[in-house]
């Protein structure tokens, strides 16, 4: 919305600042971040009267979560969605299609983390909306989105695979890119939803990812800065800059009230929705493998549930004490924040390597 004062760049200079990605990028994380600093309190309480008990917590999993995070109300992502959506509409260019595609994936996938934590609260139970209709409703939107982005981006192209550290090194999928992209979207929003499972051990390097993912956009989007780091040209995705920047302002607000011990979870309302946007925002930079080694951690946690349920239903073993991988952690002893903290350095570390791509070929 505020794209559009720097058309009157022209009469006044003063308004040629709000063509500029970079500034708008930073009004929308600092417009987020406000935003919700400025409404969480009231929605943790409104959420905290509606759900009495809070978020159900699993009787199978760590037993100190029985009495530490008994109570704690959940669809915290709601917060992190109202700020991000809010500050996205006022800074980002509408008429750009991406924003749209990935704002239309963010809710879509909201909505559906959003029912999967009324049904638990509403229950009493860790059991939400089965499984399996949830995956073909997610695999529909992120499908139905991928097909607007290979519509969007240059024909060709748009339907590649691009592999990292190697230059021009591209798998053109053809019409199996809508496979092959929805598969990512889902991936990556189940992947984080996986991971939320401690006090702020997912937000952090969501905001990570999303910060990478800022400078990726802005770089695949701009022709001057792909050609000569020899990246694939996408015009139009530098302006998901600016949705990122709100994810990372509404995930900093958020963790203002998820630091341990939280005052509300984000939920799957939360999680689903980021790890969509995420994988849809790769999607449409070409970048898609990167988010694999960027949000590594989410592979981890995710491979770590795959496992175990492989193991245990051919050999009837456990290869981790406890799924996801965090959990394990704890049960070897460590503490929450030593399991949050040390997460979050693998999280910066994977993001250093994922970005060394851009320049490494």
């Amino acid at each position: 919305m505020l794209y559009f004062l720097g058309q009157l760049g022209g009469s006044l200079a003063a308004f040629n600042v709000f063509r500029y990605i970079t500034f708008r990028t930073a009004g929308a994380v600092v417009t987020a971040m406000f935003f919700v600093f400025m409404f969480g309190p009231g929605m943790i309480a409104g959420l905290r009267l509606r759900q009495g008990t809070g978020q159900p917590i699993r009787e199978d999993g760590p037993q100190g979560h029985l009495l530490t995070k008994k109570g704690t109300p959940t669809m915290g992502g709601l917060m992190i969605l109202a700020g991000a959506v809010m500050s996205t509409l006022l800074w980002a260019n509408l008429e750009n299609g991406y924003v749209w595609v990935v704002l239309f994936v963010t809710i879509s996938f909201g909505a559906i983390g959003f029912y999967d934590d009324y049904l638990k609260v509403k229950r009493m139970s860790h059991a939400g909306f089965s499984g399996r209709q949830r995956l073909v409703l997610e695999f529909v939107i992120a499908a139905i989105a991928c097909y607007f982005i290979t519509r969007l981006g240059p024909a060709g192209a748009s339907t590649s695979l691009y592999f990292p550290f190697v230059k021009g090194l591209a798998l053109n999928l053809g019409w199996f890119f809508l496979l092959f992209g929805a598969f990512v979207v889902v991936a990556a929003g189940n992947s984080v939803n996986l991971t939320d499972g401690l006090d702020g051990l997912a937000i952090v390097p969501v905001m990570v990812a999303a910060g990478c993912f800022a400078l990726i956009a802005y770089l695949v989007g701009s022709a001057n800065f792909a050609d000569y780091l020899l990246l694939n040209y996408v015009p139009g995705t530098a302006e998901l800059a600016v949705l990122c920047g709100a994810l990372i302002g509404a995930g900093v607000g958020f963790l203002w009230f998820n630091a341990p011990p939280a005052q509300i979870f984000m939920g799957d309302t939360g999680s689903l929705a980021l790890g969509g946007a995420l994988g849809t925002i790769a999607v449409a930079t070409k970048h898609e493998i990167v988010l694999a080694i960027i949000g590594g951690l989410f592979v981890l946690e995710a491979v770590s549930v795959i496992v175990q349920v492989l193991s245990f239903k051919l050999t009837g073993k456990r290869v981790f004490k406890m799924a996801p991988i965090h959990h394990h952690f704890e049960m070897l002893g460590w503490t929450e924040s030593q399991v949050v903290i040390r997460f979050w350095i693998i999280s910066f570390v994977l993001a250093l390597i994922g970005l060394s791509s851009l320049k490494l070929r």
